[in-house]
């Protein structure tokens, strides 16, 4: 049974040795052609589901809130990314953590952060907003960031480097499993709204349960291995949630947002696409379990977090008028 020690977790937590592997990343989480395929035919379902929500009248709240817009992609794709470099600096974690860790920052923001930014009394227009953007503009930059930030640390450039990731084919990927989905979605959504929005009652729910029913499929085999090694991502992953979801509220503050959009900005920022990171770790990385770990972790996590914000948010405590 591995040993779970505090000492052992930060040892084995901070190990940024090239020539040590994990026993975790021995674990490869392969597919074969035809369950990828049908994994990525399930992400392509959740982002359609999400899109049929979509209209393009909600892309006009660039035009009226252009400062909250813009603030929101900054954290998204400049802030988050960037602080997770500087933790990674800090904590040396291993490299496939370091990699989960910057793969993850990169993604778009997630499916459930529309209903939570709802929940907590947020900007709902802008939240949806931001999410077509993000998901949008992640064709394009979730590959361009990772490969920026991956090689800027010299233990996951030498991964990179050892795996030769094709970016160009990793960005076609994203295309494919974000872009044309939304798209498609939108397009149904404006010429046949009615439709879409009965179809959208149980097409997100149903292609999301169906997406996580792969992904457990997926880590069942090795499920027990994987519950050995939670100790060793879950102060990394709390940490690093923490970060995301304080730097979307502080740059929110600090540029004086009203405090609808202050939510919004620190939900969208705390609440990342894991799964389409673990899409990309299946197919790219061959399921290296430490990235694997990271991307799931955080999948579970980010719910917990954002979840728990939305609720005291909306709570009569946080609700309550502050005397001036």
């Amino acid at each position: 049974m591995w040993n779970s020690s505090p000492e052992v977790i930060f040892s084995t937590l901070t190990n940024t040795s090239n020539t040590l592997e994990l026993p975790i990343d021995s674990l490869k989480l392969n597919f074969d052609e035809s369950s990828l395929w049908m994994l990525n035919l399930a992400l392509a379902f959740v982002m359609f589901g999400i899109a049929l929500e979509l209209r393009v009248s909600d892309f006009r709240t660039v035009l009226q809130r252009p400062k909250s817009v813009l603030l929101g992609v900054t954290a998204q794709f400049l802030v988050l990314p960037a602080l997770t470099y500087v933790l990674i600096l800090l904590l040396e974690p291993h490299p496939s953590f370091a990699l989960g860790m910057l793969l993850v920052a990169c993604c778009p923001g997630g499916n459930v952060s529309n209903f939570m930014t709802h929940w907590a009394g947020g900007n709902s227009a802008l939240s949806v907003c931001l999410t077509a953007i993000a998901t949008l503009g992640a064709v394009i930059i979730t590959p361009v960031n990772f490969h920026f930030w991956g090689s800027l640390y010299p233990p996951t450039e030498t991964l990179l480097q050892a795996i030769q990731i094709d970016f160009w084919a990793m960005a076609q990927l994203v295309g494919m499993l974000l872009g044309i989905p939304v798209l498609l979605g939108m397009a149904l959504g404006h010429w046949k709204p009615a439709l879409a929005s009965r179809m959208a009652r149980y097409f997100k729910i149903g292609s999301l349960l169906f997406f996580a029913l792969l992904v457990v499929l997926a880590l069942a085999r090795d499920f027990d291995v994987f519950l050995d090694y939670v100790g060793l991502v879950f102060l990394l992953v709390l940490v690093h949630n923490l970060i995301a979801l304080a730097s979307g509220y502080t740059l929110a503050r600090l540029f004086r947002l009203p405090q609808p959009d202050i939510k919004t900005l620190t939900i969208e920022t705390g609440i990342q696409n894991s799964g389409l990171g673990l899409l990309l770790i299946f197919t790219f990385f061959g399921g290296l379990g430490g990235m694997a770990l990271i991307a799931a972790f955080w999948g579970i996590w980010h719910l917990i977090s954002g979840m728990a914000i939305a609720g005291f948010w909306s709570s009569p405590v946080a609700l309550k008028p502050t005397k001036p």
